[in-house]
């Protein structure tokens, strides 16, 4: 299946299909230079399937560190000059293959190299089927995630899905977080099919009928994007559950959507707080611990350190902490959120994963 971007101009497509690698041949043969640039842990079981793409040309390939340790400012530098040594020109164009680090990594790289070169996602896991789309890439830094960072589009995104079948679970359910997401941002029906499909880890381990909420997935970000590409506005709300799940990730070394998820549980308690909204807390804490998401460690998150994470987040103002909240299922706002609701809300948090369990 191919989607395209809307846009006034500088559109791209989406292929989201089996063997979708084969095509990325058609993207890059007007450059003077490609760059493939490959999550290490990716290249060490497809080899074959990428060394295939790579010598057909003799193309320059740099192997990076897996996950977010990528995303960092000394990785930085050394895969800038590593660039700059080969003397690039403004016909250049990277191709970052892998997760959703590897495709924020590259994206930086490409977006600051020469004030701006071409690249290409090619994303290797569930979760970067919401990370390759919209343009946003950066890096990390010692105060948070992606706080340095720019909007820069791909010139392709190429979805091949045949990546997804040597995903651990691990990484399945980081992923499966971020398609739960936009259902969320869509209506109940859409959550209610995610959870009848996929009620517990066995039958998500199976991915069985995943494509289609991959593609629902994202339409949902397209939409959204098209209509606010700099989050001015309605895109903020692509960021519910990552308020506080970056904060988590950051300071637990979670993976992605993991983070995420306890982000989400952690929003329903602030919105029920904030806003008078009576999301069941139990049954949301249920399923995600049928599907899997290491909840225990909720039993560890202390606040001041919390707070301080998510007092770095980009969507905040001179106001304080601004979170994405449902009124209800589908229906996402952004609210500030005072200090004591806060903190009120991971005691609830808290409270309520020891009754569960």
């Amino acid at each position: 299946m191919q989607l395209t971007t809307t846009y006034p101009d500088q559109n791209y497509p989406i292929i989201i299909e089996h063997a979708a690698l084969d095509q990325l041949d058609t993207f890059v043969s007007d450059y003077q230079h490609v760059f493939v640039f490959i999550d290490q842990n990716v290249y060490s079981v497809w080899e074959s399937k990428i060394s295939r793409f790579v010598n057909r040309h003799d193309y320059t390939t740099f192997q990076i560190p897996s996950g977010e340790q990528v995303k960092y400012m000394p990785q930085y530098e050394q895969y800038i000059e590593a660039l700059l040594a080969h003397r690039p020109t403004r016909n250049t164009c990277l191709i970052a293959i892998g997760g959703g680090a590897t495709g924020d990594f590259v994206g930086f790289l490409a977006a600051t190299l020469l004030r701006g070169v071409d690249f290409i996602q090619v994303p290797t896991t569930i979760l970067a089927h919401d990370s390759s789309i919209g343009g946003k890439v950066g890096i990390n830094t010692a105060h948070g995630k992606n706080l340095i960072g720019a909007f820069h589009r791909p010139k392709a995104v190429i979805y091949d899905l045949e990546f997804l079948t040597s995903l651990p679970y691990s990484e399945i359910l980081s992923g499966y977080g971020e398609v739960y997401k936009h259902a969320l941002l869509n209506d109940a029906h859409a959550v209610n099919t995610l959870e009848n499909a996929y009620p517990n880890h066995a039958h998500l381990k199976t991915l069985q009928g995943l494509e289609q909420h991959l593609i629902n997935g994202i339409q949902t970000k397209l939409q959204i994007v098209l209509n606010d590409e700099k989050e001015r506005g309605q895109r903020q709300f692509l960021n519910l559950g990552h308020t506080f799940g970056h904060a988590i990730e950051y300071q637990y070394q979670l993976a992605h959507g993991h983070a995420v998820m306890m982000g989400i549980l952690y929003q329903f308690i602030v919105s029920n707080l904030l806003l008078d909204t009576q999301f069941d807390i139990p049954h949301y804490m249920n399923y995600f611990k049928a599907l899997g998401y290491p909840l225990e460690v909720i039993r560890q998150f202390e606040f001041e350190p919390l707070l301080q994470l998510m007092l770095n987040d980009k969507k905040n103002d001179a106001k304080g902490v601004r979170m994405v909240l449902l009124q209800d299922i589908g229906k996402p706002i952004v609210k500030h959120v005072e200090t004591p609701i806060l903190e009120l809300a991971l005691e609830t948090l808290k409270q309520q994963y020891m009754e569960v369990n």
